[in-house]
């Protein structure tokens, strides 16, 4: 009779439980602060030019071709509609969660490579994550207001998803490749997206001024910038005292 072979995994070590728990609990904490203050700012500062937008794009306002329309008409108010915007809240905190979660778990790995992380590296950590999910991607796929033209959905996400790749990659080399090769592959990533170009629309179009779209633009680079800096000083503040109450109590 034939005993039936089985190959067992084996149980996580005591030290990877506990480093997995630091990691957990930074990335929550990190995460639903810089998400909460994220949510409150694009709530005050996005939405309203969001709002404004989807007045064109319903043919509620008419820019061209029309009389002229004021610049401020009457929209909701934030207690006007709880439900969608506590729903905003509750998913950018989940977002910003799910983003501090991978930072702190390079920063767990740098700091084993013997890189010291403190709060102050964490303000740049937070800078080099906005340049990856924001700044290389929306440099030539440009954050958009509603109403206006854009191509293929599948086809700008996966060119999204290859530059925040690409730019991932390269802030790691310009942080910890050290020669200068390193540093000309990180130059080569961060420029190839942007020489392939991202999908574009056949034609332009849309009924929103250009001057909601520049102002989109520029709340949302500005609020994502503020929000990684945030994100990543509290990912290294929360799990510098995960380290300090783990050897505490060691």
């Amino acid at each position: 009779m034939m005993r039936r072979m089985t190959c067992a995994t084996p149980p996580a070590s005591p030290a990877t439980k506990q480093m997995f728990g630091r990691i957990l609990t930074s990335a929550l904490f990190a995460g639903a602060a810089a998400g909460l203050i994220a949510a409150l700012l694009q709530l005050f500062f996005v939405q309203p030019v969001l709002l404004h937008a989807e007045l064109y794009e319903s043919g509620e306002l008419v820019h061209f071709g029309g009389e002229a329309v004021s610049a401020r008409p009457d929209l909701p108010g934030l207690f006007d509609e709880p439900m969608r915007n506590l729903l905003s809240i509750l998913f950018t905190m989940l977002t910003y969660t799910g983003y501090a979660l991978v930072m702190v778990a390079l920063m767990s790995q740098a700091e084993r490579q013997g890189h010291e992380i403190t709060a102050r590296h964490g303000i740049i950590w937070g800078l080099a994550g906005f340049v990856t999910f924001h700044f290389a991607p929306g440099l030539t796929l440009a954050p958009e207001v509603p109403g206006v033209a854009a191509a293929d959905v599948g086809a700008r996400q996966v060119w999204w998803v290859a530059t925040v790749a690409s730019a991932g990659v390269a802030m790691w080399l310009i942080a910890f490749g050290g020669n200068l090769v390193a540093y000309v592959i990180a130059a080569l990533l961060l420029m190839a997206p942007h020489v392939i170009g991202a999908p574009e629309p056949d034609s332009f179009t849309g009924p929103v001024p250009t001057e909601i779209g520049a102002l989109f633009a520029a709340r949302a680079f500005g609020i994502g910038m503020a929000a990684w800096v945030l994100l990543g000083a509290f990912c290294a503040y929360f799990w510098q005292s995960e380290t300090a109450h783990a050897e505490a109590t060691a």
